[in-house]
């Protein structure tokens, strides 16, 4: 446990820590919490395990100035209990109401969110607050951990008024949370005697791979654990995480050794959990499988901002390819990039990358098209996704013999372990430094919507503060430190549809709301719902 320090004019280490945490994520203090409320899922094993606690306590303490807080694994507040009416106007009136993010990155230095950052408890006095609104209060907070996996499940926190005593603080939450852990503990045989049975069951041939994924769970044959590496349990754990409830999926997936597997995922009946059966492949991946096969020219590749087209188009088209971007006719001119395209085309040579065509005007556009039918180049031609080459740039995609579609990197969340560690090494230059497991689960968990550049973005922070060992959570940046479990295939859909209309719209809401057949409201409640940004 923290140890606390006298009150005095030195800044206690842990709060300096934490308001240097605080600054470095753009935390301002003299603004208003910045809360978005989000959509509650059922009620969770903590909040079950806690409430009882919680109501008793605040039985114990009603009429006082004291407000009892949990919060969840991520910072989202679940549930306030106790206080008087006075201490419950006060909280109100700053926004704190179940579903609302308390994260240290959020609001900076809270006795909620920085014990989720340390996992150790701390007291936060009144003027230790990073945001000035939350000055009036002293609060004390103490971390929850799941007796049976040691893994962190939220925060119990005791507020009071400024001027409060609140020297029982520590105590009374210590007593609090080993309640609840031991809740947790009675509460965990059932589901895990079940996830148990069901690994015992599959288990019977000898040498088969199998990994039972479950809440705070995972079990593993000796078969599966020679079998995977660090970044391959990460990926496993994606591609069982995906699987819908009540049916099985699926998935190939190449490892790090080189070898492709296929994993059957099948959920287990009465338990958060799913089991996944590996078998080995007869063949070995070798390099890019999207680039093997012998292309059909002209070639046009498409895929969203981030996804790898200039890298899969100069694949294609090999070495000493020559290059024209559509960006460049802002400088150049139309009249510049007109020629210069002409010129590359012309006679014969290397192949041709026409980059970024999403951007031709309808008249360069018509120009393209007229060289694409004259020229004896290999041509490959880059793209984004969209209506537009359908329309106005229908006439290129036309004369297009192949096609090649990126998926973006949310919709293959298995391979991003893979990826990471490939770019980590790439980046640095050496294989000092591995992501663990655990941080390999959070980045497969993000949504990407930068795809691979943003992952290439996330990889080359981390590489710069860690030279040497293993990568844990806390070296991440703190926008993807979070980690959040992907939704169902159908929330995922609506997410990709909703922004789509969005973008299309220009980020009008309210037309995108037309579009899209719905209120502005039930947009709006749909956005907090699937936590769009």
């Amino acid at each position: 446990m923290t140890v606390l320090q006298v009150h005095g004019d030195t800044t206690r280490p842990d709060i300096e820590s934490s308001w240097a945490r605080s600054r470095l994520n753009g935390v301002r203090r003299d603004t208003l919490p910045p809360f978005d409320l989000v959509t509650r899922t059922s009620e969770s094993n903590l909040a079950r395990a806690a409430n009882p606690v919680l109501r008793r306590v605040a039985g114990e303490l009603e009429g006082t100035q004291v407000a009892l807080v949990l919060t969840d694994h991520a910072g989202q507040l679940v549930d306030i209990h106790g206080a008087a009416r006075s201490m419950r106007h006060a909280i109100g009136d700053l926004g704190l109401v179940p579903g609302v993010q308390l994260g240290e990155d959020r609001i900076g230095t809270n006795a909620l969110g920085t014990p989720l950052e340390t996992r150790r408890s701390l007291l936060v006095r009144a003027d230790e607050h990073y945001l000035t609104v939350f000055r009036g209060f002293t609060c004390y907070g103490h971390p929850i951990f799941h007796p049976v996996t040691r893994r962190l499940e939220g925060v119990l926190g005791i507020g009071s008024k400024t001027g409060a005593d609140y020297r029982l603080s520590s105590l009374l939450a210590r007593r609090m949370v080993r309640d609840i852990e031991e809740r947790l503990q009675r509460d965990s045989p059932r589901a895990q005697s079940r996830l148990m049975s069901a690994f015992q069951a599959a288990v019977g041939r000898r040498g088969r791979a199998v990994v039972v994924i479950g809440e705070g769970l995972v079990l593993a044959t000796p078969a599966a654990v020679d079998l995977l590496e660090p970044a391959d349990h990460a990926a496993v754990r994606a591609c069982a995480e995906s699987v819908p409830i009540g049916s099985q999926e699926s998935h190939e997936l190449a490892l790090t050794s080189g070898r492709e597997v296929r994993l059957v995922c099948t959920p287990i009946d009465g338990a958060d959990g799913v089991l996944v059966d590996i078998t080995q492949e007869s063949v070995v991946r070798r390099g890019n499988s999207l680039s093997a096969h012998v292309p059909r020219w002209p070639l046009l590749v498409v895929g969203e901002a981030g996804t790898g087209r200039t890298t899969e188009a100069h694949n294609i088209a090999g070495p000493g390819a020559v290059t024209l971007d559509a960006t460049d006719i802002v400088l150049a001119g139309e009249s510049v990039w007109a020629a210069q395209l002409g010129e590359a085309l012309w006679g014969n040579g290397p192949a041709v990358v026409v980059e970024n065509i999403q951007l031709l005007s309808p008249q360069i556009t018509a120009l393209l098209a007229q060289r694409l039918r004259e020229t004896t180049r290999n041509v490959v031609l880059t793209s984004t996704p969209g209506e537009h080459l359908d329309d106005i740039h229908a006439a290129v995609p036309a004369l297009c013999n192949d096609r090649r579609e990126l998926i973006p990197l949310r919709r293959r969340r298995h391979e991003v372990p893979g990826l990471a560690q490939q770019i980590l090494t790439d980046v640095a230059g050496h294989t000092r430094t591995r992501f663990t497991a655990e941080t390999m689960r959070i980045l497969a968990s993000q949504p990407w919507r930068g795809n691979l550049a943003e992952l290439r973005r996330v990889v080359e922070v981390v590489a710069a503060v860690r030279s040497a060992g293993d990568i844990i959570p806390a070296d991440l940046p703190a926008s993807h430190r979070g980690g959040q479990a992907p939704g169902s295939p159908i929330r995922e859909a609506e997410r990709e549809v909703i922004m789509a209309a969005i973008e299309a719209a220009g980020g009008n809401k309210l037309q995108a709301a037309r579009a899209l057949g719905v209120s502005r409201s039930t947009l709006y409640n749909r956005i907090r719902a699937l936590r769009i940004g």
